[in-house]
């Protein structure tokens, strides 16, 4: 696997330009505000989005400023995402640090939340891009809506496999599918843009399926808690799996636990065993690997480059990856 500095390379002037453009981006006349978006920048993640930006634009055409600038929107939408996120699951870290709501409470966290969405939309405007735009607020609805399908679903327990996939990919998958559409559209090549959405779609469906799998791991390897899901009563993939298979005996079990139970680490525990037992980690596993191979075999028509090779890289890392 490749590590994510080879990944970078092909892009490490661009993403290094990058840092700069969206510091500026979010720079504000309010000193607390600017303090906190301080704060965010400090504690980026590996910024895979702006990556899928970058390499898909260098992968199909030339870097330009239209890329730059489709980047740091998407970024910002992700990263306000998280910040409401924190609020709604009333979350107290991000990535090892405090989150938001945490060091300056909900008021402060969604307001600077808020902010962010609005710089979207001024971004866009200022650069007169109403095709990013269009695709931005696409996926900001159907982020909305996949969230909202989730919290019903778990609600009642009665998910299939097929609302778990509408699920994801309305929530994960739309905004990696919309860095690779908007890397196209960067590049002028309108005509691979939907075929890139696609891709990107299959890589997000296998990185929430990844993130599943973790829920059921070794906690020491991982950055999150094992069982948080099923304390959450998220329905993955590989509990989806068991509660569609297994014995009405171990369907009413796991129910009750993720019912009743689900702040017990006793019981969680006795979830896991089960879910594990029955086949659902392998299950989830088997899914996943067979999405990223319709998302490699989607780039068999795109002719060789380091940008490409990056690509698959990155595709690569999101199923292997150990955190």
């Amino acid at each position: 696997m490749m590590s994510v500095e080879e990944i970078m390379s092909p892009i490490s002037a661009e993403m290094n330009e990058f840092e700069i453009r969206f510091r500026q981006s979010m720079q504000s006349k309010v000193p607390l505000l600017d303090k906190i978006t301080h704060y965010i920048i400090r504690r980026k993640g590996k910024q895979m989005r702006p990556m899928f930006v970058f390499l898909t634009t260098k992968m199909l055409g030339e870097m330009n400023d239209k890329a730059y600038e489709a980047a740091a929107t998407i970024e910002l939408l992700h990263t306000a995402s998280l910040v409401h996120d924190d609020v709604v699951d009333d979350a107290n870290e991000r990535r090892g640090f405090f989150s938001l709501n945490a060091l300056w409470k909900n008021k402060i966290a969604i307001l600077v939340g808020d902010y962010m969405l609005s710089k979207v939309l001024l971004l866009s405007i200022e650069k007169k891009n109403l095709k990013l735009l269009e695709i931005v607020a696409r996926a900001v609805k159907e982020m909305s809506e996949g969230e909202l399908l989730q919290i019903e679903k778990a609600r009642r327990l009665d998910i299939t496999e097929d609302i778990y996939f509408e699920v994801i990919r309305q929530k994960t998958a739309s905004l990696i599918a919309t860095c690779c559409e908007a890397g196209a559209i960067c590049a002028d090549r309108e005509d691979m843009s939907l075929h890139m959405q696609r891709f990107g779609e299959l890589v997000g469906l296998a990185f929430q399926i990844k993130d599943d799998i973790f829920d059921y791991g070794s906690s020491n390897k991982i950055g999150k808690p094992t069982g948080l899901d099923i304390r959450e009563r998220k329905m993955t993939l590989p509990l989806i799996y068991t509660l569609n298979n297994a014995s009405k005996e171990v369907r009413k079990e796991l129910i009750y636990i993720v019912k009743n139970k689900n702040e017990e680490k006793k019981y969680i525990n006795r979830a896991i065993e089960l879910v594990s037992a029955h086949g659902g980690i392998e299950y989830a596993h088997k899914k996943m690997m067979e999405i990223k191979q319709q998302a490699l075999d989607m780039l068999i028509q795109i002719p060789d480059s380091q940008a490409k090779n990056s690509i698959i890289g990155l595709l690569e890392y999101t199923t292997q990856r150990e955190k």
